[in-house]
């Protein structure tokens, strides 16, 4: 078997799980279409503020599912170097959410399936980054903000933890990602009119 062959089955297995939205199915549950409230956007707080806090932190539990599962199960099942298969699957899974196949390519931000594929490969980068959002979102309320400093540490932090060169390098380009996923949010914010945690959904449109 080529040696490109279990690369590219991790990526690819990563990317049809990543593109399965449980926000757009939760919310087609209970018969909202998440793409048309609020700020349109199939992630947990869109979700939290369409359909309550219990709908956005099962959304966030099951996104971040979706980047655990490829990068802990490709280096069990393939052939080849353990680091780069499950880094390989978890940045499938995290392109297949933002960019889904069957969405037109618009899928979520990325922000907890990341989360998840960091959590199986490198447990200790993400902690450094979720301490950095937790601080950020205590200090500003705004999720956003927080998002972004994440990556941005998820990046920095990679490094200084001596994670696999292969993790080290996607929690780096990832983070940076987060910032052109969030490009709405960076204007919103650059004019000041960014939502804050606990605002109205109207709000977020």
């Amino acid at each position: 078997m080529p040696g490109w062959v279990p690369l590219a089955s991790a990526a690819a297995g990563g990317y049809l799980l990543g593109a399965v939205s449980f926000a757009l199915l939760l919310g087609r549950a209970r018969g909202v279409d998440l793409r048309t409230v609020g700020s349109g956007n199939l992630g947990a707080t869109n979700a939290g503020r369409a359909l309550g806090r219990g709908y956005g932190i099962a959304v966030y539990l099951l996104d971040a599912l979706k980047g655990v599962l490829p990068a802990l199960l490709a280096p069990r099942l393939l052939d080849g170097d353990p680091a780069l298969l499950g880094t390989l699957a978890g940045a499938g899974a995290v392109a297949g959410h933002v960019w889904p196949f069957w969405l037109r390519f618009r899928g979520g931000k990325g922000v907890a399936t990341l989360s998840g594929a960091l959590l199986a490969l490198h447990p200790p980068t993400l902690a450094a980054g979720a301490v950095v959002h937790l601080l950020v979102v205590k200090a500003t309320r705004v999720m956003a903000l927080a998002s972004l400093c994440f990556g941005v540490a998820l990046g920095v932090a990679a490094w200084l933890l001596d994670a696999p060169p292969p993790t080290a390098w996607f929690a780096s380009v990832a983070g940076l990602l987060l910032f052109w996923t969030h490009r709405s949010n960076l204007r919103r914010m650059l004019a000041g009119a960014e939502d804050r945690l606990g605002d109205p959904l109207e709000k977020s449109r």
